[in-house]
């Protein structure tokens, strides 16, 4: 199985890093992705990224960390061979400022606009998927999206937003622990809707630990939890599943 988000660069994983490698190849956890999500720890993804012959990381910028937002940075990173991504990139409105006055809300909603069109723009340019962060934003970032019709990556952890599953032919669905989550109905409900070919497996670890181990760090071996999930959902056996999210996370991430 592939990890295709996992955050091995957070310095929740700094004490353990070898531990956590081990373990996910354990349960095999063949493959790695570290999505780049904010300039000052990307070149920490490069060096764990050259270090495990199995790890490759992605360059760019959260929505929420654009204030360190670096094109210059972002493209030098993106020659390096193991990057295989342009991302994580999106639109996040969740943490919009709930005191804030309109003209201010609407300021941070057009930066981060900017920033996600500057690193589609990027993706085309350099031939690379993108690794799409969605949160309380979906029509905005459909909208964005339908006006990059050369667009293609994927949809990190699928909010289950059926506006998003218009995106099918070009792009991927991410799903993580969320899918095993007691409050997960949303999703549950839509996951059927998605073609298994569009499906990959994730675990933005150290956060989303799937059921039963909320509460705690998530780790990439945690990913046959998700499986195992997708697989009774879709009433089709787990093997299915680990072939055909490789598969895929194979086809979108060519480099692998």
């Amino acid at each position: 199985m592939i990890d295709t988000h996992c955050h091995l660069d957070s310095e929740q994983f700094d004490n353990d890093l070898q531990s956590v490698i081990a373990r996910a190849k354990a349960s095999n956890v063949r493959k790695v992705i570290i999505p780049g999500a904010d300039i000052t720890t990307l070149p920490k993804a490069r060096r764990i990224a050259s270090e495990y012959a199995h790890i490759y990381f992605a360059a760019g910028i959260h929505p929420t960390d654009i204030n360190g937002f670096d094109k210059t940075k972002i493209i030098e990173s993106a020659q390096d061979k193991k990057c295989v991504a342009i991302g994580e990139c999106g639109l996040d409105y969740y943490y919009l400022p709930k005191e804030g006055t309109q003209a201010e809300i609407e300021h941070i909603k057009q930066a981060q606009k900017e920033a996600f069109i500057a690193q589609i723009e990027l993706s085309i340019a350099l031939k690379k998927p993108l690794i799409v962060h969605i949160r309380e934003a979906s029509a905005d970032a459909f909208d964005i999206l339908q006006n990059y019709p050369q667009a293609y990556g994927v949809l990190h952890c699928y909010n289950a937003d059926r506006i998003l599953l218009n995106l099918q032919e070009r792009f991927y669905y991410g799903i993580g622990g969320v899918c095993t989550f007691k409050n997960a109905r949303r999703l549950i409900e839509v996951l059927p809707l998605i073609p298994k070919e569009r499906i990959v497996l994730e675990t933005d670890a150290p956060y989303l630990t799937p059921h039963p181990h909320r509460g705690t760090r998530n780790e990439p071996h945690y990913i046959p939890l998700i499986m195992q999930k997708i697989a009774q959902v879709l009433e089709t056996s787990e093997a299915d599943i680990i072939e055909s999210s490789t598969r895929n996370a194979l086809e979108l991430f060519g480099a692998l």
